[in-house]
């Protein structure tokens, strides 16, 4: 994991900007038909190392953060078309202390408010990282601090992110802390009331329950939360697991439990994906059948599976190190990324098929414009992906300081219910593209009341008599699927 920041050995102080990269489309390997394009260059005067994936908001912009900045992190705002602004800087006040955050590694999270919730690696009362919420315009709040008591017992250095679970609350892990520092998992309110659910690790060693969560949680359509370790479990090289939402902790599976050479991989740094086939996907950053980590499957009962394992090919050119979880798109198949590795040896985008089809679809050049990704992708109603590297642009960074990307793969627009399920009369929010002048919205086939508030956004609310199913957006250019059945509870 980096922790590098420019050549000076800091970051320099400088104006916030509104700024507008010209489009490039990169010159690194691609398949025919593909089409990489970079839509932002980092400098340190405005963000910079990006290790977080993006989220499409309501307002149709994305939303993201950033390492450092002037002096912590940073949380942004961008177009798909590359015009970016800084929402807030971390760590800019006079108390010398960043008492509202420092580096910010994981992504967002936007609530019905309309609101963004996210955590700081570090800062805050203890300087042990915060939870904060951010409105659109920019103003940020300091919900939590952690570790301010002795001993931590409410956690330190939440490394991932929050899920806001279907009971308004949100979840998270910090990845040290709670008595002997191997991690907690922790629910929190959105008025920053935090109670802490699980101690990893409260026994001592071997840690078979787990220890030093870093990713972010999902919630399953079982309502249960499903995680990763990167430590702990019966071989000592992390865990799956699962926790109910009153703090009641299984571990599924245990990676390496056979020991060595771990051909079913170890050190899980990304979380889980629950594809519509109902089984979980994910990455282990390590181990597998060459040593450059692994894609697998898990099922719901527990049972784990291999589907790829990285350096396969001479001199790693299929990827190596994957640490941000998958995405399932709009085709059904699964994308990620790998850190390292590649033809250039700068990182890599993929795409592997459920049944363990794997193909390397671009490889970064550290020579040109971005290189090692640690962000997942993410796939924006347009049909696009957008994501970040960590590196890439001209000094002073060394390195660069990262790059925004957009990945076409010729997929089209559809729409994206939030939440993704519900019982008749909740409350749903349509996020998409080219809305205005929608005629209809259905539930699969059941006709919905709704109002256009934008031209990315629509609310309605489960009809009555639905079922499980598409949700379809009838639009002047044509009618929109939804990218998952809404599931009618």
């Amino acid at each position: 994991m980096h922790r590098l920041v420019n050549s000076q050995g800091q970051l320099h102080p400088g104006k916030r900007t509104y700024a507008i990269f010209v489009l490039c489309a990169l010159t690194a390997m691609a398949l025919p038909g593909q089409t990489v394009t970079t839509l932002y260059v980092f400098r340190d005067d405005h963000g910079a190392y990006p290790s977080a994936g993006l989220i499409q908001a309501t307002n149709g912009m994305l939303y993201g953060t950033t390492e450092f900045g002037w002096r912590g992190g940073t949380v942004f705002e961008v177009s798909t078309e590359g015009a970016l602004e800084i929402l807030h800087d971390f760590c800019t006040g006079d108390d010398g202390g960043c008492a509202d955050g420092g580096i910010v590694h994981a992504g967002l999270v936007q609530a019905p408010n309309g609101d963004f919730y996210g955590t700081t690696e570090i800062g805050g009362t203890a300087g042990n990282g915060t939870i904060f919420k951010i409105s659109a315009d920019g103003t940020a709040t300091v919900l939590y601090s952690f570790c301010t008591q002795t001993g931590c017992p409410d956690g330190a250095t939440p490394y991932g992110g929050l899920v806001q679970a279907a009971n308004g609350d949100f979840y998270g892990t910090a990845a040290g802390g709670a008595g002997l520092g191997y991690g907690t998992v922790f629910v929190m309110t959105p008025s920053g009331t935090l109670e802490t659910l699980y101690n990893l690790c409260s026994g001592g060693p071997p840690c078979t329950d787990g220890a030093n969560p870093y990713a972010t949680l999902i919630q399953g359509l079982n309502g249960s939360l499903y995680g990763t370790t990167t430590a702990g479990g019966a071989g000592n090289a992390g865990t799956v697991f699962k926790i109910t939402s009153s703090g009641a902790l299984t571990t599924l599976y245990s990676f390496c439990a056979q020991g060595p050479p771990c051909a079913d991989g170890e050190s899980p740094e990304a979380g889980l994906v629950e594809a519509a086939n109902g089984n979980f996907y994910g990455t282990t950053s390590g181990g597998g059948a060459n040593g450059g980590g692994t894609i697998f499957e898990f099922t719901p009962g527990g049972t784990l599976t291999p589907l790829y394992s990285f350096c396969a090919q001479n001199g790693c050119a299929d990827g190596q190190l994957p640490v941000a979880p998958l995405i399932q798109a709009t085709d059904g198949n699964l994308y990620g990324t790998t850190q390292e590795g590649g033809a250039f040896a700068g990182g890599t985008i993929f795409e592997i098929t459920s049944g363990g089809t794997f193909t390397s679809l671009y490889s970064f050049n550290e020579e040109t414009i971005g290189s090692s990704p640690e962000a997942p992708l993410l796939q924006a109603t347009d049909g696009n992906f957008y994501s970040t590297t960590y590196y890439g642009g001209p000094p002073p960074c060394i390195d660069g300081c990262g790059i925004i990307y957009e990945l076409s793969m010729g997929l089209g627009p559809f729409v994206e219910t939030q939440p993704a399920s519900g019982a008749a009369g909740a409350a749903v929010t349509i996020l998409g593209t080219d809305l205005t002048g929608a005629t209809s919205v259905t539930f699969n086939g059941t006709p919905a009341v709704f109002t256009v508030v934008r031209a990315s956004e629509i609310t309605t609310a489960v009809p009555a008599g639905a079922s499980t199913g598409t949700v379809q957006v009838a639009t002047p250019g044509g009618t929109l699927l939804s990218n998952v059945a809404f599931r009618v509870r």
